[in-house]
């Protein structure tokens, strides 16, 4: 996992340069649904409010590195290798997701909160949505998918 300001992303010589531009252009006003950016890049925008740790389920992808952005309010991001967890729900390839049993409380989190980011590799797992304090809260973000 990399997590960084958004004021960095240029630092990253392996993220393509139309992912880079979107991001850097991204307001809070930003529509909500999904945006193609080229065959291979594609970015969902959506509003929810997140969930309590108990109800947090770690999940991984094979074909996608995962870019996450909140553009309002801020939420916890659990991640782990995915191999040193149990499948829970085997591998679906139409939508590119599989989930894990373990629940993610005691792993290592990031907290996303509008100036940050976070990549997530096809390899690691990865619990989004989680209120990262003890009240729900409702939150706007952005997924960049890079096909790998």
């Amino acid at each position: 996992m990399i997590t960084d300001k958004i004021e960095n992303i240029n630092i990253y010589s392996d993220i393509p340069n139309v992912v880079k531009d979107f991001i850097l252009k991204l307001s809070k006003d930003a529509p909500l649904g999904r945006i193609t950016l080229s065959d291979d890049i594609y970015v969902n925008i959506e509003s929810y409010k997140t969930k309590c740790i108990e109800e947090a389920k770690f999940e991984a992808h094979e074909r996608y590195i995962d870019i996450q952005i909140l553009l309002d309010g801020t939420e916890d991001i659990y991640y782990t290798d995915k191999l040193k967890l149990t499948v829970r729900e085997p591998y679906d390839d139409s939508k590119d997701i599989v989930f894990y049993a373990e629940n993610p409380s005691g792993y290592p989190k990031v907290l996303l909160g509008g100036s940050n980011f976070a990549v997530l590799f096809p390899h690691e797992a990865h619990a989004p949505q989680v209120s990262a304090d003890s009240n729900k809260t409702n939150v706007k973000k952005v997924v960049v998918k890079i096909k790998v």
